[in-house]
């Protein structure tokens, strides 16, 4: 296909200069209505901030210009079709999940999925099989799942109906997806991908493989944390014989009949962008994060992992466009150092958790960007390295399912207070924010060891998300209580 055309830009383009008058919503009227915001926005952006109409056409429904748009994604992407997501990921994701299992049916996936994947059970009811992701023991960090213990999973549970994977885990770590496809497929369950972080999977070398190419059936790609497109803008892409109109029923469930045209317009365009120019981008990309890992290790003290983690099973490929950093080894949390960073060197970073950081490099970055990076590492090194000792060392606890997560988190609950929950079963969420992988999921034991985490997580300065009571004193636990 034509992968130099853009037909939501180009649309847009052309109603630009019909001069419409506008007695329809958005209600700023072209920004005229919103002067503040025009002047900080641009009339350029308010310009186009319009709603659905016969030229541009229709996001539920597309029949014409995004239509077209849809199908050039697709070839872009190897996919059978792929669809323009403005509700972030997580509504692709969600899609994937809601168009795969009813309320009841099981799903087999891992543990350390995006908080996204278990809403969706919260929603829908289906049920959870959870595989235990590898740990890295010096990382501490969640990996991700073996062949054999996906292939234990289907045989101890033939009735499910799907398998969910992540393609890569926010640290890069890759599973051996071509391998799970093949014998989820053979067992006659589809397989679907968070493909949140793996947008260059798709135009690069030197990349694991990407879900359409292992022969996946659904995968949701962040266009927007890599590629390029705005904030909140996705794609969700079709494989095999996953119904087109189908899939679209089911994100028409959730995502908006008001389909942002400054979203849509992004991905347009990003995906030109990356279908003409991706391989030199992100052999760029590569080049910079090979060349800050090999001067983040000279540094001493910090660990940039790459593919020596590699051993065939929970870690089958890395990708390398990851920087992802231990910190643990100077003293430092990874919360710790993200704070440092931000606060006395103005870098922001992706998150840090509790013995790691993870920098995003992507389309937009510099040399000049990676060596500020690099110097400032170093000079925290040198100012703010301690002793370890006594440092928690592990990201990942495998829960104890007592319950389905929407069964947990519609069940008749009450509050205790967090340091006396311990026995109990947990009815919301508890994580870090980023990366939003739960700690304590709906339907989970709390224990000990969790609670301990979530003190250190705490103390350290990690944002702790998703229950009820902001401040996390207190936590919902289903009322029968304890065993």
């Amino acid at each position: 296909m034509e992968q130099n055309k853009a037909p939501i830009y180009e649309a847009l383009q052309k109603f630009k200069s019909m001069r419409i008058v506008p007695f329809d919503v958005p209600g700023h009227k072209r920004g005229k209505g919103s002067p503040e915001l025009t002047a900080f926005l641009g009339q350029q952006c308010m310009s186009v901030d319009v709603n659905s109409m016969k030229p541009l056409d229709n996001l539920c429904h597309p029949v014409s210009v995004i239509r077209e748009a849809e199908e050039l994604a697709a070839d872009a992407f190897g996919a059978r079709h792929a669809f323009f997501m403005v509700n972030g990921t997580t509504s692709a994701v969600q899609a994937m999940v809601f168009s795969a299992v009813r309320e009841g049916e099981k799903i087999i996936l891992p543990r350390n999925v995006h908080r996204s994947a278990i809403n969706a059970l919260v929603l829908n009811g289906a049920v959870p099989v959870y595989v235990n992701p590898g740990v890295n023991k010096r990382l501490g960090i969640p990996l991700g799942m073996s062949v054999e213990d996906v292939q234990n999973a289907i045989d101890k549970n033939p009735d499910a109906k799907a398998v969910f994977v992540n393609n890569p885990t926010y640290y890069g770590v890759c599973s051996d997806l071509k391998r799970i496809v093949e014998i989820a497929h053979r067992a006659g369950m589809p397989v679907l991908v968070d493909e949140a972080h793996g947008t260059h999977f798709y135009f690069g070398d030197g990349f694991p493989v990407s879900a359409m190419a292992a022969g996946a059936d659904m995968a949701a790609v962040s266009m927007h944390k890599n590629g390029g497109s705005l904030t909140q803008s996705s794609f969700l892409l079709i494989n095999n014989y996953i119904s087109e109109g189908y899939t679209r029923q089911i994100i028409n469930l959730t995502q908006t009949t008001s389909g942002s045209y400054l979203l849509m317009s992004s991905l347009d365009l990003s995906r030109k962008n990356l279908a003409l120019n991706g391989r030199g981008i992100y052999k760029r990309v590569l080049d910079m994060a090979e060349y800050a890992r090999s001067e983040v290790n000279k540094i001493g003290g910090y660990y940039a992992f790459g593919r020596e983690l590699i051993d065939g099973k929970a870690v089958y490929d890395f990708d390398l466009a990851k920087l992802s950093i231990h910190t643990r080894d100077i003293g430092l949390a990874g919360i710790e150092v993200y704070d440092i960073l931000r606060d006395d060197y103005d870098i922001q970073i992706e998150f840090g958790d509790i013995g790691n950081i993870l920098a995003i490099i992507s389309v937009g970055d510099t040399r000049l960007m990676i060596e500020r990076l690099i110097s400032s590492l170093s000079q925290i090194e040198h100012i703010h390295k301690r002793p370890s000792a006594g440092m928690l060392d592990h990201e990942y606890i495998t829960p104890e399912v007592v319950t389905t997560p929407k069964q947990a988190f519609y069940s008749p609950k009450r509050a205790v207070p967090v340091e006396k929950s311990s026995g109990m079963v947990c009815s919301e969420f508890v994580m870090c924010y980023p990366p939003g992988i739960p700690i304590l999921a709906p339907g989970e034991r709390i224990t000990g060891e969790i609670l301990e985490y979530i003190a250190y997580a705490k103390e350290k300065g990690c944002f702790m998300t998703g229950t009820e009571d902001v401040e996390l004193n207190y936590i919902n636990v289903a009322a029968a209580g304890k065993r």
